[in-house]
């Protein structure tokens, strides 16, 4: 018997994904819940496992091509013995010139000036549309698939869907994608450079920081925080917190602890908006920014406020190792009220952090640096901090972003508040 290989759903708004790379190839033996290939969607890169045991057959869609869920990847002869063929090789070893979708037909000779239009259900079409463009249309009371797609393939953007949504009659014919300036003539230097797609993750970070631009009314505040007493409460009990708790303590857990306390005095800061309504969140789930190999990731810690300092410590580097991995699940990168970004651990003196919609406030820290600073009438050098509280101001007044700001700041320098929650 063949069974197939077929794409799991990815969860909640995400129905395309690439096909990263393949664990195994024509011919190799798998086990039953084997990982055989990679998928990578503009959230997270998950790994498809075999259903039951034997030999890979066929594979469907090689490296690099889009598929939907639902769309089969490939095949596998149940309980047969392994065999390799030339043939089978050059199947899975040469990659295409363009990767196409699962199952798509071959686009039309004059695909530049014919777009492609799409007819058939997701999972199923030659031109998927895009998470934002499908968003966009629903909440326009259009059909996705009835909008001609101008982008790869016949993809259906979100500009698609502006344009049709913008046009007199639905009959009308869009106006002209956008594009940017495309240099004319050939490159001059074309053999020093080096041309890279963007992975379904960058382009997903573009477009939501993009779109947080476009959007909120986005300022920044700032404030400076004296470390001294942190960094002697964690050098005094570094090592005995260690010991007992098998984890480092580690400055991010004052902050989210802080954060939390200076949320719950100031609720807005923990609230967003959905249409005409302002939601107000009665619990504190954290999102803690980390960078990986393929681009920033916002896990999530979840009711932060009822965690001690070992069990946000465990679980920052229970994440960062699964974000640094791969191998965060979509749970994990969904539903966060707040964030934090720490650009000190790449030496970053200032910086303005960009929202994480729809969320309305985000806080940055950065190096820690010794300045002179007076204390007491006195001029002394302690150990500095820039804090950049980032917020919509459509949601937040400044005066409640600077008392936030201003709390965080007194819950570090005074870290025995965060014990007494005051």
């Amino acid at each position: 018997m063949t069974a197939q290989i077929v794409v799991p759903p990815m969860g909640e708004s995400v129905s395309e994904a690439t096909v990263a790379k393949w664990l195994k190839k024509v011919g190799d033996p798998v086990r039953m819940d084997e990982p055989l290939v990679e998928l990578e969607t503009d959230k997270v890169t998950l790994e498809v496992n075999a259903t039951s045991a034997g030999v890979i057959s066929e594979i469907k869609v090689p490296q690099g091509g889009n598929v939907g869920v639902g769309a089969v990847l490939g095949l596998i002869q149940e309980g047969a013995a392994s065999v390799s063929s030339p043939s089978a090789s050059a199947t899975t070893s040469a990659p295409p010139a363009k990767p196409i979708a699962a199952n798509a037909p071959e686009p039309p000779a004059n695909r530049s000036e014919q777009p492609v239009r799409n007819s058939s259900p997701p999972g199923l079409q030659a031109a998927p549309v895009m998470p934002a463009a499908r968003k966009m249309a629903e909440d326009r009371g259009l059909n996705p698939y009835d909008v001609p797609g101008s982008g790869k393939s016949g993809r259906v953007t979100k500009e698609d869907v502006m344009n049709f949504g913008n046009a007199p009659t639905a009959q009308a014919s869009p106006a002209p994608k956008a594009r940017p300036p495309q240099p004319t003539g050939s490159r001059p230097r074309a053999a020093e450079e080096e041309r890279v797609r963007m992975t379904r993750l960058r382009q997903r970070i573009a477009e939501r920081l993009k779109d947080a631009q476009n959007t909120a009314a986005m300022l920044t505040t700032f404030n400076e925080v004296d470390m001294s007493n942190v960094m002697a409460l964690r050098a005094q009990h570094k090592d005995s917190f260690e010991k007992k708790y098998g984890v480092k303590l580690g400055f991010m857990s004052f902050f989210v602890k802080a954060c939390v306390l200076a949320l719950k005095e100031i609720p807005s800061v923990n609230a967003e908006i959905e249409g005409e309504d302002l939601v107000y969140k009665n619990y504190y789930d954290i999102g803690v920014a980390v960078g990986t190999p393929q681009g920033l990731v916002v896990p999530v810690i979840r009711a932060a406020d009822t965690l001690n300092f070992a069990a946000i410590e465990k679980t920052i580097g229970d994440l960062g190792k699964r974000a640094r991995d791969g191998k965060l699940s979509m749970d994990d990168l969904t539903g966060g009220t707040f964030t934090i970004t720490n650009g000190g651990i790449y030496g970053s003196l200032m910086s303005t952090p960009i929202l994480n919609p729809p969320q309305s406030g985000i806080l940055g820290m950065h190096a820690i640096k010794e300045r002179a600073i007076v204390v007491n009438g006195k001029v002394e050098a302690r150990p500095m901090m820039y804090l950049a509280l980032s917020y919509d101001h459509r949601v937040i007044d400044g005066r409640e972003a600077v008392t936030f700001l201003v709390r965080v700041k007194e819950c570090i320098e005074d870290p025995e508040r965060l014990l007494l929650g005051v």
